[in-house]
């Protein structure tokens, strides 16, 4: 795949070129001084070398269109891998798959030329880049040794190219956040002095302040602001010009266009020598619509991010069985068929049916079954589960992207994408409140100037007091400072929130769908009390429970620490522990053939002389579960257990509880499904889970809650997590969802009324920029009081 012949057809045209850019003194590619020269860089040069041989000029008008005049569209590229063979994954006979991390890319233009690129190559069936997470998927009929070739046509048009590791997903997350941050800082650093030096000039409006010191303290105000403004509401700025040049409207545009001409009239009174000025106004309005911002953005990053780690993970190198030998190979480097050994202890990489060996997996990623599970020759394995007791030998049948982890992580990100539908009602708002605002400051611009007999400097005061007494601070606040109080409550109760608008949608719950294993139960095995036989006999069997790390044995151990260890016990994978005639195990192991119905877990003991003896194990209920459940009924919120445990065992719970909907044995995708039928009946449906098998569902319910205890991907799919082992959380989350939706909608409606009350009064020239940005402050510190009526008022300890 040569790009030499790409070159050639630069070279007719290249005099043209160069001396058009040269008379510019701009690079021909990126726009950027390059010194009297075409390009400024021999990057840039073959950057647009290799965009003319593709025939893709079309790009510079494209980007021309999206960027301002100058910004450079791409970076130098940095390979930082050479040979990308290794991450590509077959997943068809002769077709493969690669997916990589873009750098560098600002704007639908990069993602229409990389696309466009990638299409032109011989074999590349798709190219599919994504502008929100910067992944991008290339799949192609040939060898894996393409990979680095089609790899090498993104880097040398300028793009970095990264693989899809935990680390570099990490980085791009947490990139934006890092901006919003620092963005954050400034604008308060620069509003809290700015406000001193405002507080001062106010206070000498009386007399006592000579005119000189007061254009002093304003020009202070002015070093300060201006570039903070300009750095900080870069954010805002970019979102209001983009959507400017798409033809619409949202929230940014007034808020860029008020603290814009908030600046413009300030700069104007100062060097006139005005008495007023209100770069205080401008910068603190920023600081605030920051803070918001940045809490929004982190939220919306975990699942994201969760999702992208997970299948990352399914990439380890795994041990693979060939004629000469064992060969370490990524996980999707290998063909389906191919031979693969786990060693015990080992994650399972791939999806696989056992060949050789005797083991047991812990399979509770996947399946929410607590207990680790016995496998042999036939028995389907996933990848994820970890094998426990002795090597195991497996015929592959899916890796990568197909395994069941990497259909999991496919539904978190549809779920995830779902979610974006939930749109707060601020933003319903605005969509219709910015061009009025809009419409209104300028409508008082021409009727003071046409009608008013005002002169210009007046009637643009007057629209500035109109866009500035409008400006939508308090509205924006309206909402998200009732979620930051309703977090700082929830985290004050050991809850952590997650997700910006779960408490929004938590607010119409009316099922709540419960994991039983770590969520309604503890997640630790315990020995029930055994009769008197069993008390004789528990020291001989923890003597055998001593060398096994099943969870049932630490369980029995922990009854009886002080037993003395059998050094000649052996394990006996799948089966159990045996040292001489003494057996510890699964029921048929020892001969046993009583099968129990009480829903606990069990192990079996036998020995020279001793009958088969079962030692019982359950699970303890949280504290106060049997509370919660029946609060949540008073309310009118069904409870419901999805559980893929044993159905005795979920039965038991069940029926301990009072719940009687529930189902038992059911996986991943089974919860997920199970809750989407939920939802399609009419129920808003809370989903509370601890396990990978219920990330697909938290991910899937309206609202989803963790426990602290949980996997981390279980957290990171979830919009909260609590702290501690009382389910207490459940009813305090829903309480502050109701209240936080009820705060929600007198904020909007206060902040709406005042703007009813306040503009005509702005738009007949009855209110000065000054008093424009002191009534816009107090409608704003009206909203945040309101809200603090949710932390301040009485604390409900029901849903209701």
């Amino acid at each position: 795949m040569t790009t030499a012949p790409l070159i050639l057809p630069l070279i007719t045209n290249g005099a043209a070129v160069q001396a058009d850019a040269k008379a510019a003194m701009l690079c021909a590619h990126c726009g950027a001084p390059s010194q009297g020269a075409a390009y400024c860089c021999s990057g840039c040069a073959g950057a647009h070398a290799l965009i003319k041989g593709l025939g893709l000029e079309q790009y510079y008008k494209l980007r021309d269109k999206i960027l301002p005049a100058g910004a450079a569209p791409v970076e130098a590229a940095d390979e930082a891998v050479t040979d990308w063979r290794e991450f590509a994954e077959t997943f068809a006979e002769g077709r493969q798959r690669l997916t990589v991390l873009v750098g560098a890319m600002h704007c639908a233009a990069c993602l229409w030329l990389i696309e466009q690129a990638l299409r032109t190559q011989p074999g590349v069936t798709a190219a599919r880049l994504s502008g929100a997470t910067k992944r991008l998927v290339i799949e192609w009929q040939g060898a894996p040794e393409a990979a680095s070739q089609l790899v090498a046509v993104v880097t040398r048009l300028g793009y970095r190219c990264l693989p899809v590791t935990a680390e570099a997903i990490e980085q791009q997350g947490l990139a934006v956040e890092r901006e919003l941050l620092r963005a954050m800082g400034v604008a308060g650093f620069a509003a809290a002095n700015i406000m001193l030096l405002s507080v001062s000039v106010w206070s000498g409006h009386g007399g006592e302040m000579t005119p000189g010191t007061r254009d002093l303290f304003h020009a202070v105000s002015a070093l300060i602001a201006i570039p903070a403004i300009a750095y900080a509401g870069r954010p805002f700025f970019r979102s209001a010009v983009q959507t400017l040049r798409q033809g619409r409207s949202n929230m940014d545009v007034p808020i860029s266009i008020g603290v814009i001409l908030a600046v413009l009239v300030s700069v104007a009174e100062f060097l006139r020598s005005g008495p007023h000025a209100y770069f205080d106004a401008a910068i603190t309005l920023l600081f605030f619509l920051l803070v918001g911002r940045y809490l929004d953005t982190r939220a919306r990053g975990f699942a994201h991010r969760t999702a992208e780690r997970l299948l990352a993970w399914t990439s380890r190198p795994v041990a693979v069985q060939t004629p000469e030998g064992i060969a370490h190979r990524p996980a999707q480097r290998v063909a389906l068929g191919e031979t693969v050994l786990v060693a015990a202890g080992e994650r399972i990489g791939v999806d696989g049916v056992v060949l050789q060996g005797q083991s047991a997996v812990d399979a509770s990623l996947l399946t929410g079954e607590s207990l680790p599970q016995p496998v042999g020759p036939g028995v389907q394995v996933h990848a994820g589960a970890v094998n426990i007791d002795a090597p195991l030998s497996l015929r592959v049948t899916a890796v990568g992207s197909a395994t069941l982890v990497g259909e999991m992580t496919r539904l978190m990100e549809a779920a995830e994408q779902g979610r974006s539908r939930f749109v707060r009602l601020a933003e319903s708002v605005a969509r219709w409140y910015a061009p009025v605002v809009h419409v209104t400051a300028l409508l008082s611009f021409l009727g003071w100037m046409l009608i008013g007999d005002a002169d210009w400097r007046s009637a643009l005061l007057i629209a500035a007091a109109v866009l500035i007494i409008t400006c939508p601070c308090a509205l924006a606040l309206a909402v998200p400072v009732v979620q930051v109080v309703a977090s700082s409550r929830l985290m004050r109760n050991g809850i952590l929130m997650k997700s910006a608008t779960a408490l929004e949608r938590a607010a119409a719950i009316d099922m709540v769908v419960f994991d039983k294993t770590g969520t309604l139960t503890l997640g630790r095995p315990r020995l029930v009390a055994p009769d008197a036989t069993g008390e004789k006999l528990l020291p001989l069997a923890a003597a055998l429970a001593a060398r096994s790390r099943h969870p049932l044995c630490r369980a029995l151990l922990a009854a009886c620490p002080d037993a003395p260890q059998r050094t000649d016990a052996m394990e006996l994978p799948g089966q159990g522990m045996q040292a001489g005639a003494y057996r510890l195990g699964h029921a048929r192991f020892v001969g046993a053939m009583v099968e129990a119905q009480d829903g606990c877990s069990e192990l079996w003991f036998s020995g020279p002389d001793i009958a088969p003896y079962r030692f019982a194990f359950r699970d303890d209920l949280r504290s106060d579960a049997a509370e919660v459940i029946a609060r949540l009924k008073d309310a009118g919120i069904e409870p419901v257990i999805l559980s893929g445990d044993h159905a005795n065992a979920v039965a038991r719970v069940a029926d301990v509880l009072g719940i009687t909907r529930w189902q038992a044995g059911i996986d991943p995708r089974g919860k997920a499904d199970a809750v989407s039928a939920f939802k399609a009946t009419g129920h808003h449906v809370l989903m509370v889970g601890d396990g990978l098998n219920d990330a697909v569902a938290l991910a899937v319910a309206d609202a989803s809650l963790s426990p602290s205890s949980g996997l981390d991907i279980a957290q990171n799919a979830a919009d909260a997590v609590f702290q501690g082992e009382r389910l207490g959380a459940v009813l305090e989350f829903l309480a502050v969802a109701r209240r936080n939706r009820r705060l929600s909608l007198q904020n909007l409606g206060l902040a709406l009324g005042y703007n009813m009350f306040a503009v005509p009064l702005a738009i007949a020239g009855l209110v000065t920029p000054l008093i424009a940005a002191i009534a816009m402050s107090s409608s704003s510190l009206i909203v945040v009081l309101n809200a603090l009526r949710l932390d301040f008022g009485k604390r409900k300890e029901a849903a209701s």
